[in-house]
């Protein structure tokens, strides 16, 4: 599922998710659980204030996030 993504770009200049829209919907980012890197993919675990856990691909050459896993808490 493709979503729209806000980041904060910290002092090194990488990308973590603020919030993320579902539909109309926008779910603030409260916790980074997990991340991990591929050569063109960045993937984070996080919670939102739903308290659902999600997984949010950026997919770094197309540009686009995608969220890959959701569970309910």
């Amino acid at each position: 599922m493709n979503i729209e993504v806000e980041c904060y770009a910290g002092y090194r200049g990488e990308e973590e998710p603020r919030a993320f829209y579902l539909g109309q919907r926008r779910l603030k980012v409260t916790a980074v659980l997990d991340r991990w890197l591929a050569p063109d993919h960045r993937y984070f675990k996080v919670t939102a204030d739903d308290r659902g856990t999600y997984i949010l691909r950026h997919d770094v050459t197309r540009g686009l996030w995608e969220m890959t896993l959701y569970t309910r808490q």
